[in-house]
């Protein structure tokens, strides 16, 4: 499965875009844990700070596009290097922030964009460009494994980090941690050799763009990520809450999301094998719809530690396992040459799904006391996901080696 990545050069520039990852998605997955804290440190109210996260989830899609776009113009190490040190700030400020406006700015903004800067778009589509094409299905599972191993590690490390210095200190130390992933970025972008790129004519980024927006495939592919990071926000927000509905303790939470990411590690890499294989809208077909079906099927079990721990392997198999195969359904319908910026406007669908997710559960738990009717929603629109994603169009790969 992962022998394409055999060689030395390949595999420095998977493994260095997948720690990056590790540190920016293990930071933004882990957010939901400081909920509480910051509730009852600042007396804000959940459904303030929910508002802040939730912007939150929409500036780490929104940067994404422009991230993407400014990587394939300029390079993607400078875009990197601000992402870190944007998001090290956001982390290191927040605990100063003692208003709703003041989260905003902190984890609203600040946070969330610079993780969305060394996210997937700059990071793929860095990768892609350094790969050969042989290499990128499998490099792609790496890569977006290396997310899922950061929920793995942050979740536990920084719940213990909150009991044992307190929250302020755990976001200090995140931004130290995010820090120490700057040497990566240099071994990422020097390393590789001349890309292999589809054959398509370079057009222009705004002809490329108003191409995409205008075909049919292309926005059946954002009406299913959407749905996707409505799902993942909703649950990395507010799982914390629900545990805590359910009488069990904090430990459950951090347990969850981090058997979540360890999960999806094994997804992520059987869905970068799966793309190579099967075609990909039917690999986000099988997601989408077993998403429904475990969600129907947590409702009905009684909410003990293993229900939560059994729910989070179920679902971690398919967390962010949705990345490689619409990656690749970008690149199969419109080549490498602008894959930032494209895959970043397919991520910004994602994460406005993701801000509906994260704020939606704030008001729910409000005004309602539970998360009743967003765990049907979630379902709904997990079973609507599956099925537009059927009549995607998935053009035949043509590639030719050129020289950068």
């Amino acid at each position: 499965m992962l022998r394409s990545l055999a060689k030395r050069d390949v595999l420095i520039v998977t493994l260095s875009a997948a720690g990056i990852l590790m540190v920016t998605m293990g930071a933004r997955q882990s957010m939901g844990l400081f909920v509480s804290p910051l509730n009852t440190s600042t007396g804000l109210g959940v459904a303030t700070i929910s508002l802040a996260l939730a912007i939150g989830q929409f500036m780490w899609g929104a940067i994404q596009p422009l991230a993407g776009a400014a990587a394939d113009r300029y390079g993607p190490a400078k875009v990197l290097v601000a992402g870190l040190l944007v998001l090290a700030l956001g982390s290191a400020v927040t605990p100063f922030m003692t208003s709703g406006v003041g989260l905003i700015v902190s984890l609203g903004l600040l946070s969330a964009i610079g993780s969305g800067a060394g996210s997937f778009s700059v990071l793929i589509g860095a990768a892609a460009q350094r790969l050969p094409l042989e290499a990128r299905g499998s490099a792609s599972g790496v890569i977006n494994a290396g997310g899922s191993f950061g929920q793995f590690v942050f979740a536990p490390v920084l719940q213990k980090l909150i009991q044992g210095v307190g929250w302020t200190g755990a976001m200090w130390a995140l931004a130290l941690m995010t820090l120490a992933a700057l040497p990566l970025v240099g071994r990422l972008t020097t390393s590789g050799k001349a890309p292999v790129r589809h054959v398509h004519d370079d057009t222009g980024l705004w002809n490329s763009v108003c191409s995409a927006m205008g075909d049919r495939s292309y926005l059946l592919l954002h009406a299913g990520f959407f749905t996707c990071g409505f799902h993942i926000a909703f649950l990395v927000t507010h799982l914390p809450g629900e545990v805590d509905l359910c009488g069990l303790p904090p430990s459950v939470a951090s347990w969850s999301l981090a058997i979540i990411g360890l999960a999806n590690i094994v997804g992520s890499l059987y869905a970068g094998a799966w793309v190579s294989r099967y075609r990909s809208k039917y690999v986000l077909a099988a997601m989408y719809g077993s998403r429904a079906l475990l969600v129907g099927a947590y409702l009905l079990m009684p909410k003990t530690d293993l229900t939560f721990y059994l729910f989070a392997a179920g679902l971690g198999f398919t967390w962010l396992a949705t990345v490689p195969p619409t990656a690749a359904l970008v690149g199969k319908l419109f080549g490498i040459r602008y894959l930032g910026t494209l895959f970043g406007l397919t991520l910004l669908s994602h994460q406005i799904g993701g801000f509906l997710g994260a704020y939606l559960g704030g008001l729910a738990i409000t005004q309602r006391g539970d998360f009743t009717w967003m765990w049907y929603a979630d379902m709904a629109l997990a079973t609507a996901a599956a099925l537009v994603n059927l009549p995607i169009r998935e053009a035949r790969l043509r590639t030719a080696a050129v020289t950068a």
